[in-house]
């Protein structure tokens, strides 16, 4: 009886053994199928992304299902950890008024920096997830700023094998390799973008490279119309703004986070654009500094404003920039969000390129988006010749009357906002 019982176990140990070694080999044979699919698959997908024929384009929309599929494979995040990755720097255009800044860790959308992601998860070039990325970004613009300089950096995939130089462990380009070959960024991106974004250049930069601090100085440009500003007395307010200067009464403080309200400000002019429009000229104000605090531009030019329209003394600006005899900061209204824009962003030792394709295709699109809002702008004149207005005094009173101009209320004499010192207070309490 124990013999039996005996074999039966020997029997059943060879049959355990048996399949545990098939199981091995069809664990070596999927790795293997597996290797096999994530060539081909790479390959799809380079050529689905980076090809430059008419027949990669029109084939686009029939991939579709064939690439969502190869997405649900197993083992094909783990495909794309594989790529080479560099560090890379894109420069960003946007129009900014449908957007709800460029930051996309608020709780409204869309934002700027929502619809990078968007497009950098679509094409495949994003490198984990945004931490894993070592994503920085030079500016957070608020709702409604436009950019044509916007600079920001991450890991992207590139084409170029890993050298010995490089780090082989992180699959790592160096930013001194060279670019032949290199994924065309610029075009790839601006393929997915929504038209009110476009990436302008991109440069391989070092890894503690940071979009933010390691900017040298940033420039901005507001629009405006003329009217009867003085711009005269606007110039010889400005000059105030110039140096370095405490700017807590010219921004929207952030006592949790802002420390130091120390700005310097480089440049500081105002000029005539060749933009008119009836007997009305459109003018630019270019203002350059190190950095600038939350709102500091909007609140600069508002102020700024008031001096034109003859409410306030060109001195004000003087007075408020004396923390001293100005502790406290006058409650009034900031210059609109749309016109302003952020030109550009300096970096030491940073060249932004653009292969001739993408910029070609870069300038056809600003092209028509140009004359699209040329159309726009046809058809508000015409609206304006057609629009019924009062012809004499008896018209105006019928309607109302002339409509009465709003008294002004000197800013020194207006109420203040809370010092920093108390925000701190009730920061800490909190």
């Amino acid at each position: 009886m124990s013999t039996n019982h005996s074999d039966f176990v020997a029997s059943l140990q060879s049959q355990i053994d048996s399949l545990q070694i098939r199981v091995k080999e069809l664990e070596a044979e999927n790795a293997k199928l597996l290797s096999q699919l994530t060539d081909r698959s790479n390959h799809e997908i380079e050529k689905k992304l980076h090809g430059s024929d008419d027949k990669h384009m029109k084939s686009k929309n029939g991939n579709s299902k064939t690439e969502e599929k190869i997405q649900k494979m197993p083992g094909y995040h783990s495909m794309l950890i594989k790529h080479s990755k560099r560090y890379v720097a894109l420069t960003v255009m946007y129009f900014g008024k449908r957007f709800y800044g460029f930051s996309s860790e608020g709780q409204m959308d869309p934002t700027v920096e929502s619809e990078i992601f968007k497009a950098l998860e679509k094409t495949r070039l994003l490198v984990g997830d945004k931490k894993e990325s070592q994503y920085s970004r030079c500016g957070r613009t608020d709702k409604g700023v436009s950019s044509v300089g916007q600079v920001i950096a991450l890991f992207l995939r590139s084409n170029l094998k890993v050298s010995g130089t490089n780090n082989r462990n992180a699959g790592e380009i160096f930013s001194e390799e060279p670019h032949e070959g290199e994924i065309d960024y610029v075009k790839v991106l601006n393929r997915v973008l929504p038209n009110d974004i476009r990436i302008l250049g991109w440069c391989p930069v070092p890894v503690d490279f940071h979009a933010r601090f390691s900017c040298l100085s940033r420039e901005y440009k507001y629009f405006f119309w003329r009217e009867n500003l003085n711009i005269q007395d606007m110039e010889s307010a400005a000059k105030n703004f110039l140096g370095e200067h405490d700017f807590r009464n010219f921004c929207k403080m952030d006592a949790a986070n802002v420390h130091n309200y120390r700005r310097q400000i480089t440049l500081f002019e105002m000029s005539p654009t060749n933009v008119r429009y009836d007997d009305n000229q459109l003018w630019v104000i270019k203002i350059k500094g190190t950095a600038f605090l939350w709102h500091q531009v909007r609140c600069m030019v508002g102020v700024l404003f008031m001096v034109g329209k003859g409410l306030e003394s060109p001195d004000v600006i003087e007075i408020l920039l004396d923390t001293k005899r100005t502790p406290r900061k006058p409650q009034y209204i900031m210059a609109a969000e749309v016109p302003l824009v952020l030109q550009s962003c300096e970096f030491e030792d940073i060249r932004f390129m653009c292969s001739s394709d993408a910029g070609e295709a870069l300038r056809l699109h600003l092209v028509k988006e140009c004359q699209t809002y040329q159309l726009q702008a046809a058809i508000f004149h015409e609206a304006i010749l057609n629009c019924v207005s009062p012809s004499d005094d008896q018209n105006l009173q019928h309607y109302g009357g002339t409509k009465k101009k709003a008294s002004h209320v000197p800013l020194l004499s207006r109420p203040t906002e809370p010092s920093y010192e108390e925000r701190r207070v009730k920061f800490n309490s909190t």
